[in-house]
């Protein structure tokens, strides 16, 4: 449930839109949803890999710390707390505020409801890795739930008469880039691998089961928001899942989705709360961040501090309500850490230790080609956001060099 609750978001409902307007025809559209998920599998199967010879807490962080060095790995995790991770809590946060007002006429202000559940959430996650997964469980169920009624409302309604209008300046590697965002998140699972019982075992089977789960409900939403809308209605639409609804079953319907896409928020926003903060305590256990940070529960041992700092920030994101756009920044940023943790696997390998991986070296060459792919792209579609992203995280550099100088 972590795994699969790390990926999906509520993104999945309004992605479908922006990968049919950036593709050619119905079936490239499909095709990219399809090798967007083979691509996840062959990211699920480096992080299985890594997460068998380093089980520890913190994850991606351990990864890059002991295979390049830790100014690699505070770099990760400084991007992490600044922008990736808080800035997609806050953004995650407003979209349930958003649909959660729309669906109950309630006055509260989105940056403050979107506050209110994260500060909620926090404390939940403050209560220890049990009670953080149980509510992520319930979510991720209902989550699920809502996904799975508007595969079968899309596959229950009309097919659309529209035919494909083969358009040009169309990529293929540009609609992957949305493609592959919607499919991050498996990673996060790793994050958490020091507080499982045998993360040897159970963590890689983990990986590999969820992120198949998700393949199959994202080709199911793309293939239900396609056959109900036909691909130039699906181009034009901003909300997609609850067009097909409404179609389908009218404004119940869409009102139904509405709801799902809060829960699938929520979800989202739970995992995220729940697993990020063992990176931020791995770096403070490393003496690479406030000590404080390291200061765990006594009864719990959740890292109470580590939690409560991604907390506030979040919420600061949130209630600034400006952040959006900071999400643009670091697609790349994503997909440079993805490259260069994939690559640990040939630097522990060079060191003598063995590597668990199918079709290894090749499997892993190919998830740094497409990594390599993705950023070149985004770097070219969107060289503001993109630059901006890699200064936002290069500003980590001199912290962490004041900080390892700080007695």
């Amino acid at each position: 449930m972590v795994v699969m609750g790390g990926i999906v978001g509520s993104g999945i409902f309004v992605t479908p839109a922006i990968v049919a307007s950036l593709t050619t025809t119905s079936a490239e559209m499909i095709g990219a949803w399809l090798l967007g998920g083979v691509v996840a599998l062959l990211g699920a199967f480096v992080y299985a890999a890594l997460s068998r010879q380093r089980p520890f807490a913190g994850g991606q962080y351990v990864y890059l710390r002991e295979a390049w060095h830790p100014a690699v790995g505070f770099l990760y995790g400084w991007a992490l707390l600044v922008v990736i991770q808080t800035g997609g809590m806050a953004v995650c946060a407003m979209t349930f505020a958003r649909y959660f007002r729309q669906l109950t006429g309630i006055g509260l202000p989105e940056g403050a409801l979107a506050a209110l559940v994260m500060a909620v959430l926090t404390l939940v996650n403050c209560l220890g890795v049990a009670a953080g997964a149980r509510v992520q469980s319930a979510l991720m169920v209902l989550k699920i739930a809502a996904i799975a009624t508007l595969v079968a409302i899309g596959f229950a309604g009309a097919p659309s008469a529209a035919f494909d209008r083969p358009k040009s300046g169309t990529s293929f590697v540009a609609a992957l880039v949305p493609v592959l965002f919607s499919y991050g998140g498996f990673q996060t699972a790793c994050f958490v691998a020091g507080e499982m019982k045998d993360a040897r075992r159970d963590l890689p089977r983990a990986l590999i089961a969820g992120v198949l789960g998700v393949v199959a409900l994202y080709a199911g939403v793309a293939i239900a928001c396609l056959r109900v809308l036909g691909k130039a209605g699906l181009e034009q639409s901003a909300a997609p899942a609850m067009d097909v609804a409404e179609r389908v079953v009218g404004p119940s319907g869409a009102a139904l989705i509405g709801a799902g896409v809060a829960i699938s928020s929520l979800g989202f926003l739970s995992q995220s709360i729940l697993t990020a903060p063992r990176v931020y305590y791995a770096m403070a256990e490393d003496g690479a961040f406030f000590r404080g940070v390291a200061r765990v529960h006594p009864r719990t041992r959740a890292p109470v501090t580590a939690i409560v700092l991604q907390g506030a920030v979040a919420i600061g994101l949130a209630l600034a309500g400006t952040y959006e756009v900071l999400l643009r920044y670091v697609v790349s940023i994503d997909f440079i850490f993805f490259a260069l943790t994939a690559a640990c696997l040939f630097v522990f390998r060079r060191r003598g230790e063995p590597v668990r991986m199918p079709g290894h070296p090749l499997t892993t060459l190919l998830f740094i080609a497409v990594c390599a792919a993705v950023v070149i792209s985004t770097f070219a579609r969107d060289p503001v956001h993109s630059f901006t992203g890699l200064a936002l995280t290069l500003v980590g550099l001199p912290v962490y060099l004041l900080w390892r100088r700080t007695p």
